[in-house]
């Protein structure tokens, strides 16, 4: 049994495991066998004995969304790595327990149980599907542990299913669609067509756009779900016809590079305005979408450029350290992208967290609730896409919004968006 299950938690792509152990032993070693070749000091040796604060982590490392879930646990492995080499949390190391959902629901829930049963995680950060979220978000609150949301922007998980137990340090659709529908319906044209990944993020996203769009005098002539993974989307698109000024894209990961290249390939993108969300054209994807994204507007939480408010001594030490870790996984060196970041961030709000109620463990969960509650994150190393509140009502946060386009291959900032200017209001109710 144990032999069989070993075989299927093994990924063969880069060497990499669904079931990963990163805890304090690696960062010790890295400490002491690094560049200086130091000896621990005492204080590195007493916290190595002492007991680590458990951290599960769930990933889409395989499957559909293998390319999203890889960089996010990049992440939020750089963010422990970090709090381990600076003495841990409260004077406790961190050990990161990742699991592989496949980009599957139901396996996710099993992953997230087992977490929660097996390992006895004190707190969860992870999550890149929003339906894998939705699905598992109910373990959490069965278990009353602490779920960080890294990725998954679906609009219910802060509004109708909302949860006592979960929270979101980044933005979601609604904030988004606030931020961009000005510059949409003011500078790029009134009437739109939204094509969508057709699942909850997508789903979601696309009724936060016609909302905001329509709100501003716009109008939505027509929408087109695409189930995610769909390898030859021309059917659709290929009846994708009328007089309207844009279209409107809302995919991710492989999906992105699927339909920029075919909507180009059928002369949709030369026809109409070509905008959407910027996961399209992460940094990830550029290389697959070559010159056929040229003139895309997106819009994103963050970008991998020096321009603007992202011109910072934090953002240069995070742009670093991922830029070689990205290349240690893909010798093509793939430039930090929004799963990265999120990741990242999402691991220094729960130790802030943590830190600020005094957590031990299980036990104190409803401390570390309270003081999430409204944690204010200061721009800086351990958040350098900027500063944001965990807003109180919902455990939603509101972030800078960077809305760009792609020119000679690369990202050219046309407007940022504050964060208190892409704030909607709370629409959860916690369960008692």
């Amino acid at each position: 049994m144990t032999d069989k299950r070993e075989g299927q938690d093994r990924i063969a792509s880069k060497g990499l495991t669904r079931r990963r152990l990163v805890g304090w032993g690696a960062a010790s070693s890295a400490l002491a066998f690094g560049g200086a070749m130091l000896s621990p000091g005492p204080w590195r040796i007493a916290i190595a004995q002492v007991k680590p604060y458990k951290i599960g982590s769930v990933h889409s490392l395989s499957g559909a969304a293998a390319a999203v879930g890889k960089t996010a646990l990049i992440g939020i492995q750089m963010a422990v790595d970090r709090i381990n080499k600076n003495g841990g949390i409260n004077g406790r190391p961190v050990q990161l327990i990742a699991e592989d959902d496949e980009t599957k629901p139901d396996v996710g829930r099993r992953k997230v149980e087992k977490l929660l049963v097996e390992d006895k995680i004190d707190a969860h950060v992870g999550g890149e599907i929003s339906s894998i979220c939705l699905a598992c978000m109910p373990s959490f609150d069965d278990n009353q542990v602490v779920n960080m949301i890294s990725v998954c922007l679906d609009t219910t998980i802060t509004t109708s299913k909302c949860s006592r137990y979960s929270f979101r340090p980044y933005d979601y659709a609604p904030a988004q669609a606030v931020a961009f529908a000005p510059y949409l319906v003011n500078q790029l044209g009134k009437k739109w067509h939204i094509l969508y990944a057709d699942y909850a993020w997508g789903q979601t996203t696309r009724d936060a756009y016609a909302a905001q769009i329509k709100k501003l005098g716009g109008d939505v002539v027509g929408t087109t779900g695409i189930p995610i993974g769909t390898a030859d989307m021309t059917p659709f698109l290929s009846k994708i016809s009328g007089d309207f000024d844009g279209l409107f894209a809302i995919f991710f990961g492989a999906d992105g590079v699927t339909i920029g290249n075919q909507a180009f390939d059928l002369g949709l993108t030369k026809k109409y305005k070509w905008a959407g969300d910027g996961a399209i054209c992460e940094s990830t994807n550029l290389p697959g979408l070559g010159n056929k994204i040229e003139g895309f507007t997106g819009i994103n939480r963050y970008l991998p450029v020096f321009q603007g408010p992202l011109d910072t001594p934090y953002h240069k030490a995070f742009f670093d350290d991922a830029v070689a870790r990205l290349k240690a996984m893909d010798s093509s060196g793939p430039l930090p992208d929004r799963y990265v970041q999120s990741n990242y961030e999402a691991m220094n709000c729960l130790k802030l967290g943590i830190e600020k109620s005094g957590f031990q463990g299980r036990d104190d969960t409803i401390k570390l609730i309270q003081a999430l509650e409204g944690l204010e994150m200061k721009e800086g190393y351990d958040f350098p896409q900027g500063g944001k509140t965990l807003r109180k009502e919902d455990h939603q946060a509101f972030v800078r919004e960077f809305i760009f386009e792609v020119a000679g291959g690369k990202y050219q900032i046309k407007d940022t968006v504050p964060g208190d200017k892409t704030i909607v209001a709370p629409a959860c109710q916690f369960a008692a």
